[in-house]
């Protein structure tokens, strides 16, 4: 392995062809393998053989073949290589975030941030930047500055098409907070490349779901009230509770990162997670 290139995941998992030369392979069944990936290829390696496969050809599958050794199966990989289609599975999950950093890894995306910044749609234009994702945090440098999205702080994530430079593509939009203010950034690149943002990001919106659990009623009720633009210093009047129950929620929401530390115990900040919880909870009242 050369300086270059670096080891993502090596360990234990399952494979099997779900598509062969073109053909679904509907007798397919699980295998067991030793997975490595690197940032420039994928080995899948059995006790009789090495499949060696440049990253550059291969893919994301959106919609794997339903075949019987898929069902009941949670956590599945399906990507495309030439006119196959490999599945693989790890036992604790997660696969698929690995291989999108590989795929990643070092390309040129087009950026365009801040795209929407509290609210308000931006002039700003797109530009290359080089994909880099450091300590689950995406990291880019643009003209005016370097962009950083921390991963465990993504809201929400929406996919369309539009037209950039003259091209139609699938545009990746990721909403995020930035010095206390949400804002949207836009991603896109070429097919391969807009598949795998979106994995990426639609993966940390529902890590992020998942952690937070259930909101209480009160709970609810402070983070629609910071939606609402209600100062934290008022808070205790607004929902009528005595303040030291206030702080005990301020600390349940920074526990869930649902809001970032501004004062210590006197002031937070709803963040895109939280803006994203209240919005649920204020759809469901």
């Amino acid at each position: 392995m050369s300086d270059a290139e670096q080891k993502l995941f090596d360990g234990q998992g399952d494979y099997l062809y779900a598509v062969r030369s073109g053909e679904v392979n509907a007798g397919a069944e699980w295998g067991s393998c030793r997975l490595v990936l690197t940032n420039k290829r994928l080995i899948v390696a059995t006790s009789g053989n090495k499949q060696t496969v440049p990253l550059a050809k291969a893919q994301l599958v959106e919609e794997v073949p339903d075949i019987d050794a898929l069902d009941h199966v949670t956590d599945v990989t399906a990507i495309r290589i030439g006119s196959n289609v490999l599945c693989v599975s790890i036992p604790d999950g997660g696969f698929e975030v690995d291989f999108c950093r590989a795929t990643l890894h070092d390309r040129i995306v087009l950026v365009r941030h801040p795209a929407v910044e509290g609210g308000v749609v931006q002039d700003t234009d797109w530009e290359k930047a080089k994909f880099r994702y450091v300590d689950d945090t995406i990291k880019m440098a643009l003209s005016d500055g370097r962009l950083a999205i921390d991963m465990d702080n993504v809201g929400g994530i929406e996919t369309t098409t539009k037209t950039v430079r003259d091209q139609e593509r699938t545009v990746v939009s990721v909403e995020h907070t930035e010095d206390d203010i949400s804002v949207e950034t836009y991603l896109t690149g070429s097919d391969r490349d807009s598949k795998a943002l979106s994995s990426l990001f639609t993966s940390a919106v529902e890590k992020n779901e998942a952690d937070v659990g259930e909101l209480g009623e009160m709970e609810s009720q402070v983070l629609m009230a910071l939606y609402s633009g209600v100062s934290p210093f008022e808070m205790s009047d607004f929902v009528g509770i005595p303040p030291d129950e206030v702080e005990e929620i301020y600390q349940h929401l920074l526990e869930i990162g649902a809001v970032d530390e501004v004062r210590t115990r006197t002031e937070v900040a709803l963040n895109a997670r939280g803006r994203n919880l209240a919005s649920d909870a204020m759809s469901e009242q």
